[in-house]
């Protein structure tokens, strides 16, 4: 696997390295964020995913039709392969994860990727099933510099959740996400004598940041629908 440097308009929280390796005579990407010590976070990621304290995110790509039945391993493997130890987290998708939308509030930050080939609402008639998921096509990963409680975060999870919808009918689509969407929201370890922040909602100081952190990711990361509405991230990148 071979590791490029991080671009140099990658600052902030969130800085990000650019991954490339070849499988089954393909040539892939990923996207690593080595956060190092003093994180914690939480995920829907099939690696790492729940609570935590983690020091890196993984975002990879893989080919299409992908069929492993042991994504959690492939991605540590593939961590391991890029120099990034101990417990981290990892996410799969089959968009090009070059293609990924960034951006930034007031401290907290957010990268996006996003594939819209499978597309529809959370709440639909469709049966569902106990096999392993086809690999997530929007992954959501931001990071905010401040401590939550554990409540907060799952807040803050939802709050990224909701922005991502928001997003997507801004860009004109008709549809909630794909059925394989992924979520890590990191933030810090409180320090001692620190009382961690206890609300991330969207009307909270941090909730607030993120949700327009990753509505703007989450607008130039997908490709607008022609005729569609982007009305809310004009005003967010005016703000």
């Amino acid at each position: 696997m071979t590791v490029a440097p991080p671009p140099r308009a990658a600052t902030g929280v969130l800085p990000i390295q650019t991954l490339t390796r070849v499988e089954c005579d393909e040539q892939l990407s990923a996207l690593l964020w080595r956060a190092g010590s003093g994180w914690r976070m939480i995920s829907s990621a099939v690696l790492g995913g729940g609570i935590g304290e983690r020091s890196w995110v993984l975002n990879a790509q893989v080919s299409h039709g992908y069929s492993r039945t042991d994504p959690d391993a492939h991605l540590a493997s593939l961590a391991r392969e890029a120099g990034a130890w101990g417990p981290g987290v990892g996410l799969m998708t089959a968009a090009d994860v070059l293609r990924y939308g960034r951006a930034h509030d007031d401290g907290v930050a957010a990268v996006v990727t996003a594939g819209l080939g499978v597309h529809g609402w959370a709440a639909a008639p469709a049966p569902g099933t106990l096999l392993p998921p086809a690999p997530g096509t929007i992954n959501i990963i931001a990071a905010i510099p401040a401590a939550l409680t554990d409540a907060a975060l799952v807040n803050a999870a939802t709050t990224a959740t909701e922005a991502k919808v928001q997003a997507l009918l801004d860009s004109g689509y008709d549809c909630s996400g794909t059925p394989t969407d992924a979520v890590c929201v990191a933030t810090r370890i409180p320090q001692p004598g620190e009382e961690p922040q206890v609300f991330a909602g969207p009307r909270s100081l941090w909730g607030a940041r993120l949700a327009r952190a990753v509505h703007s990711a989450v607008c130039a990361a997908v490709a607008p629908v022609p005729g569609g509405s982007l009305k809310s991230a004009r005003t967010r990148a005016g703000s």
